[in-house]
């Protein structure tokens, strides 16, 4: 392939390429804040809080079951705010919590019937629409390279999730920092 050098040495190829890449930062960012819009007003509908929203998208989506220890970590929360929040949860009805099975010191925390229905209420005419609207104007290959560009940019989120978390809170005028959870 050949570059086309403009006036200057100005490389023809390296301004489309970088035009492109804004174009796509530009269009991600309007992506991630309309999915942060959704996912606020599900939390409203659904009476709870986005967190809350996030640890039910978790047992809901990935896991099935879990230990409040492993939400804490998936989270970023301190146990006691876990705690609070299965707390909250729980009394929504969203969530139940038991013993474990093999581990009488530890509990096993699950979605209820009632959170599974009220989730798919709210996000299946989103997932539907994006089965009509959105992905029926690709073909396989585009969506394998859509799929393999969200994949190494999840991954690629995740390593920074875990760097910012420990990194030290921000101290304010007052001398006191926004705390986890």
């Amino acid at each position: 392939m050949s570059s086309k050098t403009g006036p200057g040495g100005h490389d023809a190829l390296n301004d489309e390429r970088t035009a492109g890449e804004t174009r796509l930062n530009d269009s991600v960012e309007a992506y991630q804040a309309a999915v942060d819009d959704f996912d606020r007003e599900c939390a409203r509908v659904l009476g709870v809080n986005e967190t809350d929203l996030r640890c039910l998208e978790i047992l809901l989506r990935e896991v099935e079951e879990s230990s409040p220890t492993d939400l804490s970590d998936r989270l970023g929360l301190t146990t006691g705010s876990v705690t609070t929040m299965l707390d909250r949860l729980e009394r929504a009805g969203y969530l139940t919590r038991a013993a474990h099975p093999t581990d009488r010191r530890k509990s096993v925390v699950r979605a209820t019937p009632r959170a599974a229905t009220r989730a798919h209420e709210l996000i299946g005419p989103l997932v539907d629409g994006a089965r009509s609207e959105v992905l029926a104007h690709f073909g396989p290959e585009q969506l394998d390279v859509i799929t393999d560009f969200l994949d190494r940019a999840r991954d690629l989120t995740r390593h920074h999730i875990e760097r910012l978390r420990t990194t030290e809170p921000t101290r304010t005028r007052t001398g006191s920092t926004t705390a986890r959870g």
